[in-house]
């Protein structure tokens, strides 16, 4: 597996304008270690987010936490940025910039701001780019394996499970090795055919329809495909045992998840909440989990690090037992 400092120079630095890339080049190779985003603004200084800090590197490339000391970052900074990450060619990503984002090699994630143009209340295009987010793409496998027996039960059948956390606690890390996981078979539980509906592409990092992060032998991804949607594709063409997404919330995803139910196929997924008061007053999800929908919840934060396990609740048709 490659570290911090060898992901960040072989797959995000050659991407970045000449003068951002020769600034990152001068850099000790630790500024990288930890690295989760690089933010990149006009006539802003360029930010380095770790953890829940920001740094900067000043123009000779050293690293400050001083953001006023830092390289600012010049319009020609984006338009090269962009370019070289599109290929020079913004036609061929015209989907994926009328999503926010594009996937590049390596299954980092380039967040796009600028002008937004909508058309019948649906995002056109976005154009006159101001900023971008790089966020680094990491595998941490092994990190759910401390969740198997939870997860499974002593039959080996997987229980439907909602991981609730906030965001940058690690639920889409922990996600991903849990699809793992269960894919390629452990101790604790046998294999299965595993789908991941991937519908911001962040969770098998597909660049052109290809996983760049491992989900496991036994799985298929719907890459950029709705959830809703990818759900029910998924029970009706590629026989999951387990389908597993990022993110529900949307009454659609509701009532795709109770498809999969009724269709005998486990569901794992996660959803954006601090903890279940949070989690409670969303009515759509509060009724799922009262119909009996879920029988795990899996409560994250920071506290320790991203991924650690603040609660793990166990529920039964009339709530929590």
């Amino acid at each position: 597996m490659l570290q911090d400092s060898e992901i960040v120079q072989r797959e995000i630095i050659p991407y970045l304008s000449p003068s951002i890339k020769s600034l990152l080049n001068k850099a000790p190779t630790d500024v990288f270690q930890g690295l989760e985003e690089i933010r990149i603004r006009t006539k802003k200084p360029l930010l380095l987010k770790v953890g829940d800090d920001d740094f900067t590197l000043t123009p000779r490339g050293e690293l400050t936490g001083s953001l006023d000391d830092g390289y600012i970052i010049s319009e020609e900074d984006i338009i090269r940025t962009i370019a070289s990450i599109s290929d020079n060619s913004l036609y061929a990503f015209e989907e994926e910039i009328r999503r926010g984002f594009i996937t590049i090699p390596g299954g980092h994630r380039v967040g796009l701001a600028g002008q937004v143009l909508i058309e019948r209340y649906d995002v056109k295009t976005i154009k006159d780019f101001s900023g971008i987010c790089i966020r680094i793409a990491r595998e941490k496998k092994g990190c759910a394996e401390s969740l198997l027996r939870t997860v499974c039960n002593k039959k080996g059948t997987v229980k439907n499970t909602l991981i609730i956390s906030p965001p940058r606690c690690g639920k889409t890390t922990m996600l991903r090795d849990l699809a793992r996981l269960l894919s390629n078979g452990s101790p604790y539980c046998s294999p299965h055919n595993v789908v991941i509906v991937d519908e911001r592409s962040e969770l098998a990092g597909s660049y052109r329809g290809l996983a760049q992060l491992d989900v496991g032998i036994r799985t298929d991804v719907l890459d950029s495909c709705p959830k809703a949607l990818g759900m029910i594709m998924a029970i009706r063409s590629l026989s999951p045992q387990i389908v597993v997404t990022d993110e529900i919330g949307r009454k659609e995803d509701v009532e795709a998840i109770q498809e999969c139910i009724n269709a005998g196929v486990a569901v794992i997924c996660t959803i954006h909440a601090k903890n279940l008061q949070e989690l409670e007053a969303r009515p759509l999800i509060n009724n799922l989990i009262a119909m009996g929908a879920f029988q795990l919840g899996i409560v994250l934060s920071r506290k320790r690090g991203p991924g650690t396990v603040e609660e793990i609740i166990r529920w039964g048709a009339d709530g929590i037992f």
